[in-house]
C-alpha cells in the first residue's frame, strides 16, 4: 500500500480493481488519466485470468499490485469464477473496472458488486454485443461504429449505458482500422466514466444513468 501511495493518490480515495485480459491499453490510459487529473480514485489490484498479458508489467510499472488466476490451470471452470469473487472480495472495491477483460463475469460476481462493475465495449450498444464487435460492424455494412461503457449486469454487454461515443466507418476501413478509431475514443470515454463514478456524479435509474453536474 505504501507504494501505491507513493505514486500520488492518498488513502480517501475510491478502492478500484481493474479487471483486463490482454494489451492493456485502456487500462494503462486510465490509470494515467487518474494520476493527472488527480481523480479521487486508488487503484488497489489488476485482476488477470491471462498470465502472459502485457497489462501486468503495465501494473507492475505503475507499481499496482497483480492477482494472477490463470484460466488454463483450473480443470474446474467453476473453481476459477470462485477463486475471482474471493480474490475481489479480500480488496473491497467501490470499483470494479472490466477493460479488456475477455471473460464473462457469472451472476454471482455481479450480484456480489452491485452498481459497482462497469465495462467497456467497442460498439454503440445495444448493437453488436459480444465477441468480434468490429467485425460484427462491418460485416453488418454499418456507417457508424464506436464504443460504449456500461454498468456490468447479469447479462453480455446489456447494462445500462453511462457514455458512448461514435465513430464514421470510412469505406475502405478494414478490421484492424476500425478497431484503432474506435480504441482512440476508448481511451477517451472510460476515464471520464472512471472520474464520473468517483465522484458521486452517476445514479441509475432503470435503464438508464443520470450523470449529475
Amino acid at each position: 500500500m505504501r507504494k501505491l501511495l507513493a505514486t500520488g493518490f492518498t488513502k480517501k480515495e475510491k478502492r478500484i480493481v481493474f479487471l483486463a485480459s490482454g494489451r492493456g491499453s485502456n487500462f494503462e490510459n486510465a490509470v494515467k488519466f487518474l494520476k493527472k487529473k488527480k481523480i479521487p480514485a486508488l487503484p488497489v489490484a489488476l485482476l488477470t485470468d491471462n498470465p502472459k498479458a502485457k497489462s501486468i508489467e503495465l501494473a507492475r510499472s505503475f507499481q499496482i499490485p497483480v492477482q494472477i488466476l490463470n484460466f488454463a490451470e483450473f480443470a474446474d471452470k467453476k473453481d476459477f469464477h470462485k477463486a475471482l469473487l474471493a480474490q475481489a472480495k479480500e480488496l473491497s472495491p467501490d470499483l470494479i473496472v472490466a477493460c479488456g477483460y475477455m471473460r464473462i463475469l457469472k451472476p454471482e460476481f455481479v450480484q456480489s458488486f452491485p452498481g459497482k462493475i462497469i465495462n467497456i465495449h467497442p460498439s454503440l450498444l445495444p448493437s453488436f454485443p459480444g465477441l468480434d464487435s468490429q467485425k460484427q460492424a462491418l460485416d453488418y455494412g454499418a456507417k457508424i461504429a464506436g464504443c460504449t461503457v456500461h454498468f456490468v449486469e447479469e447479462g453480455v454487454d446489456t447494462g445500462p449505458i453511462i457514455l458512448q461515443k461514435s465513430v464514421e466507418i470510412l469505406p475502405h476501413w478494414n478490421e484492424k482500422e476500425l478497431s484503432l478509431a474506435i480504441l482512440k475514443e476508448e481511451h477517451k470515454i472510460l476515464p471520464l466514466a472512471i472520474q464520473l463514478f468517483c465522484e458521486n456524479k452517476l445514479k441509475i435509474n432503470g435503464r438508464k444513468v443520470e450523470i449529475r453536474k
